[in-house]
C-alpha cells in the first residue's frame, strides 16, 4: 500500500463529543449565544478536529510549496517564469509578505521546492523536486500520473515531518508563475463551471491577456479531458506540482488530526484535490480568506468552507493563512479563558427570562 493510500485510510471524521463539549461551553460564556460569530465556530471545529474539548494554541507552521508551470509559456501571466525562483529566494531570506505575516502570527515558514524550473541552492530550502516544472497543459498533460502521486506524497511527508516535530497547526502557501491558470482549470473540472466564470487576472493581466488565459484553459480541458471523479487524473492533466504538495499537506494534517489553514485560490485547488482523494479531509480544513480571484468562491462553495477573512487579498504565498492563524488563536483563547455566566456572576438568558416573568 502506498503512502497516499495509507494516509487516506487513516482519516476519520470529527470527534463529535469534543465538539459538543466546546459548543456547550460556548453557550455558557458570558455573552449572547453566537455573538462572537466565526470565533465560536472555529473553536468548536478545532475541538472536533483535535478531540480536545478546550483546545489550546500551539506551534504553527506555514508550508510554502513552489513550482513552475509550463503553461506560463502561453502568456497566461503578467510576470515571467523567472519570478518563481526569485521569490523563493526572497522567502528564504525572510523578505516576503509571508515572512512578515508569519512573524506577526508567531508562525514558522518552510519553503519546499516541488518543481521550480531553475534549481535553487539554500540551506533552508527543502527539496522535493519532482521535475523542473510541469509541461504546458494546453499541449498535453501537465505531468504523468506517477509524478502526480509522487508530488502528493512529498506533501504528505512534509506535513508528517512538521507534525512529528511538534506542529499543532499547519497552513498552506504557494509560489509558481502560471498557477492561477492551473487552479482555474482544476476548479472548472470539479464544479462544472465554464473557465470564464472562474478565471481572474492573476498577477495583473489586461483584458486581452485575461481573454487569452480563458481560451488556454478551455483548450487544456478539451485536449486532456480530465475526469472529475478521479482527482489524480485532474491533477496530472491540468494541475501543478505545488498544488499536489498542498493536497499532500492537507491529507497529512487530516490523518494526524491537526487543523490545516487553507490559504487562497491555489491552496483551495489543492484542497479540491485532497477532497477528491479523501472527502473526510474537508473536515480538517479551515478557509483563511476569500481571494479576489474569481474561482476561489466557487472552490470554497464546492468544499463547503466559509472564509474567515474578506480583505480583497490575492497574493498567495500563504499570506491569508498566516493572517488567519492569529484569529484561530484568538478563538481558542476565548473558549479557554473567557468567564462563564456563573463564574462572572452575570445572569444567563434563562435566569433573565425567569426574572422578567416574576416581575
Amino acid at each position: 500500500m502506498s503512502l497516499l493510500e495509507k494516509t487516506a485510510k487513516r482519516i476519520t471524521g470529527l470527534d463529535e463529543t469534543a465538539a459538543e463539549a466546546a459548543r456547550a461551553r460556548q453557550d455558557q460564556l458570558a455573552k449572547p449565544g453566537g455573538a462572537l460569530g466565526v470565533l465560536e465556530e472555529i473553536s468548536i471545529k478545532v475541538a472536533g478536529i483535535t478531540g480536545q474539548p478546550i483546545p489550546q494554541p500551539g506551534r504553527k507552521v506555514v508550508i510554502v510549496m513552489a513550482a513552475d508551470h509550463g503553461v506560463a509559456s502561453a502568456g497566461v501571466s503578467a510576470y515571467p517564469p523567472e519570478v518563481t525562483p526569485q521569490m523563493v529566494a526572497n522567502f528564504l531570506h525572510g523578505g516576503a509578505a509571508i515572512n512578515v505575516l508569519a512573524r506577526h502570527s508567531g508562525a514558522e515558514v518552510r519553503v519546499v521546492d516541488m518543481g521550480v524550473a531553475s534549481e535553487t541552492q539554500h540551506t533552508n530550502l527543502i527539496s522535493h523536486r519532482i521535475r523542473p516544472g510541469t509541461a504546458n497543459m494546453a499541449e498535453g498533460p501537465a505531468m504523468s500520473r506517477e509524478e502526480a502521486v509522487a508530488a502528493v506524497e512529498a506533501g504528505i511527508e512534509e506535513g508528517l515531518k512538521e507534525i512529528a516535530a511538534g506542529a499543532e497547526f499547519l497552513a498552506t502557501g504557494d509560489m509558481g508563475i502560471g498557477n492561477t491558470t492551473a487552479a482555474s482549470a482544476i476548479t472548472a473540472c470539479f464544479t462544472g463551471l465554464d473557465p470564464a466564470e472562474l478565471t481572474g487576472r492573476g498577477t495583473g493581466l489586461d483584458d486581452a491577456g485575461l481573454k487569452r488565459k480563458v481560451c488556454i484553459i478551455r483548450q487544456a480541458l478539451a485536449l486532456n479531458r480530465p475526469d472529475p471523479s478521479d482527482a489524480l487524473d485532474v491533477l496530472a492533466k491540468v494541475g501543478g506540482l505545488e498544488i499536489a504538495g498542498i493536497a499532500g499537506v492537507i491529507l497529512a494534517a487530516a490523518a494526524e488530526r491537526r487543523p490545516v489553514i487553507i490559504d487562497g485560490f491555489i491552496s483551495a485547488a489543492g484542497a479540491l484535490i485532497a477532497a477528491g482523494l479523501c472527502h473526510l479531509s474537508v473536515d480538517f480544513m479551515l478557509a483563511s480568506h476569500l481571494s479576489v480571484e474569481k474561482g476561489h468562491r466557487a472552490a470554497l462553495n464546492r468544499l463547503g468552507l466559509r472564509p474567515v477573512i474578506d480583505a480583497d487579498m490575492r497574493l498567495g504565498e500563504g499570506t491569508g493563512a498566516a493572517l488567519a492563524l492569529g484569529i484561530v488563536d484568538a478563538s481558542l483563547k476565548i473558549l479557554a479563558e473567557m468567564a462563564t455566566f456563573a463564574e462572572a456572576g452575570v445572569s444567563g438568558p434563562e435566569e433573565a427570562e425567569a426574572e422578567v416573568k416574576q416581575v
